[in-house]
């Protein structure tokens, strides 16, 4: 028997969580990343793209799973795997990682944006059915491929649009309006992909909804990637380039004495000579 599915058991609630947690880990993945270009020294570089991945990610797979926090099967309860779920989190940083890497250190050539764009396109959406090869319900999950195949189009156009914008858009508004555009288009890969889903089932219950198990078992594996994303605004906000108010304070200093070029600040502590006579 084919069961009624709703991604909206509580209305817009979830949808609009899930867009905004979408949009939040873009933006903080878009300034880490423009702060990482900034930076001639490696290991800060590396540092800098490292937590632009995990804020991505992160935000991707929070996302996810406040978006399944409406997913609902008539007739049956659903439950979650824990380590296929915590799978899926790992998978989506690590992609992430991978694309943001590849453009943070080569560029935005098309051939490295393309290679770039796919892998982490690709598993953003493994991230997504693993996370949905995680439910445990009294029936079995149907896939329309079609369907399917859009949403992984999706993802790859997502990523690539948001690797591109990572390395490409620096301001702070063209930044923040690029992660808003990311946010529709990650949410709506999600519900793309969970158009194609139809649950048969092979057993039923009298529950019709999530339990409250279900809810506080989402709610604590979201609550670590949460953490992570505050982490991050902090470190994010109250960086010293935003705080002195110039993106370049502290490669152009570096720069500009290993170069042998005096600062402003640093001709102005030499003390003058007298001119000779």
């Amino acid at each position: 028997m084919t069961a009624t599915v709703s991604d909206f058991y509580y209305g817009p609630v979830t949808p609009i969580a899930a867009y905004l947690m979408a949009c939040l880990g873009a933006a903080l993945g878009l300034r880490c990343t423009t702060r990482s270009l900034r930076r001639t020294h490696q290991a800060r570089r590396a540092g800098w793209l490292t937590l632009g991945a995990v804020s991505i990610g992160c935000g991707i797979w929070t996302m996810h799973f406040i978006a399944m926090i409406g997913f609902s099967v008539q007739g049956a309860l659903v439950r979650y795997d824990p380590t296929t779920t915590v799978l899926s989190l790992v998978v989506a940083i690590v992609v992430v990682a991978i694309g943001v890497f590849l453009v943070g250190y080569r560029g935005t050539r098309p051939a490295t944006l393309g290679v770039a764009g796919v892998i982490t396109g690709l598993g953003v959406a493994a991230m997504h059915y693993l996370g949905m090869a995680a439910i445990r319900t009294h029936g079995n999950l149907h896939y329309d491929v079609g369907t399917v195949a859009l949403s992984v189009v999706i993802a790859v156009v997502a990523a690539t649009a948001a690797l591109w914008a990572a390395v490409s858009v620096h301001a702070l508004w063209a930044s923040l309006g690029a992660s808003l555009v990311m946010g529709v288009a990650v949410t709506g890969m999600h519900y793309t992909g969970m158009a194609a889903v139809t649950v048969h089932l092979t057993g039923a219950t009298s529950a019709s909804q999530s339990s409250a198990g279900l809810l506080a078992f989402l709610l604590v594996m979201i609550a670590g990637p949460l953490m992570v994303l505050l982490v991050a605004a902090v470190i994010v906000m109250f960086d010293p380039e935003v705080m002195l108010g110039d993106g370049t304070w502290g490669d152009t200093a570096s720069t500009s004495r290993t170069a042998g070029i005096a600062s402003p600040a640093h001709r102005a502590d030499r003390p003058r000579r007298s001119p000779a006579r």
